[in-house]
């Protein structure tokens, strides 16, 4: 998962969850967290689309809505560096980081999201194991 999508879970600022990890680098090597490349960046943001759960299936605002590209607050380009805009590539945390960050962020939210995506990750875990076909 992405330092953004994280912060929105915990309902705090990127910026937190990223000075927390610099605090404590020997807690998060690199099979935990490390921070994408500019091509990693730009591939993930090409590939992302919003799918919603239609609230009735003849709502034309509802097929608008699944059709539509994410287009992310947190974009990254050269230009925007020398214009204000975000000045860092993402990081991405895998399973162990995420389950890391309980230890660094101590919020009784922070604890209640570790737990529900370490469940939605044995989930994944069940379900390829069941499927897999899926596995590439």
């Amino acid at each position: 998962m992405l330092d953004f999508d994280l912060a929105a879970l915990y309902g705090v600022q990127t910026r937190t969850i990223n000075q927390a990890t610099k605090r404590n680098t020997a807690r998060f090597p690199l099979d935990f967290m490390f921070q994408l490349t500019k091509e990693e960046w730009f591939s993930i943001q090409k590939s992302q689309f919003v799918l919603f759960h239609p609230r009735s299936v003849d709502s034309q605002e509802d097929r608008v809505l699944r059709s539509q590209t994410v287009i992310s607050k947190q974009q990254y380009s050269e230009d925007e560096e020398n214009r204000g805009g975000n000045r860092y590539l993402p990081y991405a945390f895998t399973e162990q980081g995420i389950a890391m960050l309980s230890s660094v962020l101590r919020s009784e939210r922070a604890i209640e999201v570790n737990i529900a995506i370490m469940r939605v990750f044995v989930e994944m875990r069940k379900l390829f194991l069941n499927h897999q076909d899926l596995i590439f």
